[in-house]
């Protein structure tokens, strides 16, 4: 069924996205206190805390690398990707710590990510953007032990790479 434009030139999935991610916003940034607070991210414990900090940011980005030189399903995503990996696995753990809610590394060296511009001289298909996810959500199975963060994380990451998509083939 095609996308319906709902008011502005907005789509009902874009809609669906924004209703997503606004939830997601209220988990990070809620300020009343939940039944178990220690398990939630609020202002004073960000995602980067509640996955336990440097060592399972760096994991992470470490574990998304490994899957995709490894796994068959991200070959294709692999064969983009300068080799070898160290440089470009050093610099995603800096950019997820500041993602994350750490210690803003990428920024300091770099300066903003400006992601979309950074992957423009890329092609960016949706194909890849599933390969990547397929990456990700791996990744996340296995670092990130809080299935609510997890999901929360998940869906946060999708919205991010699908923005990155700069050509359709």
């Amino acid at each position: 069924m095609p996308d319906r434009i709902a008011k502005d030139g907005i789509t009902l999935n874009d809609c669906v996205h924004i209703t997503t991610m606004k939830k997601f916003l209220q988990m990070l940034f809620n300020k009343k206190p939940a039944a178990d607070a220690s398990i939630h991210p609020t202002p004073k414990r960000t995602p980067y805390e509640l996955i336990g900090g440097e060592a399972p940011t760096r994991l992470l980005a470490n574990r998304f690398y490994d899957i995709m030189a490894s796994d068959p399903h991200a070959a294709e995503l692999y064969a983009i990707h300068p080799l070898p990996l160290d440089v470009i696995r050093e610099k995603f753990y800096e950019f997820l710590s500041g993602w994350l809610g750490g210690p803003q590394l990428f920024e300091e060296k770099y300066g903003h990510p400006r992601l979309r511009m950074r992957h423009m001289p890329f092609p960016v298909t949706p194909q890849l953007r599933d390969q990547w996810m397929y990456c990700m959500n791996k990744a996340l199975d296995e670092v990130v032990h809080d299935a609510l963060l997890r999901a929360g994380l998940k869906e946060a990451l999708g919205q991010l790479a699908s923005h990155m998509i700069n050509r359709e083939r």
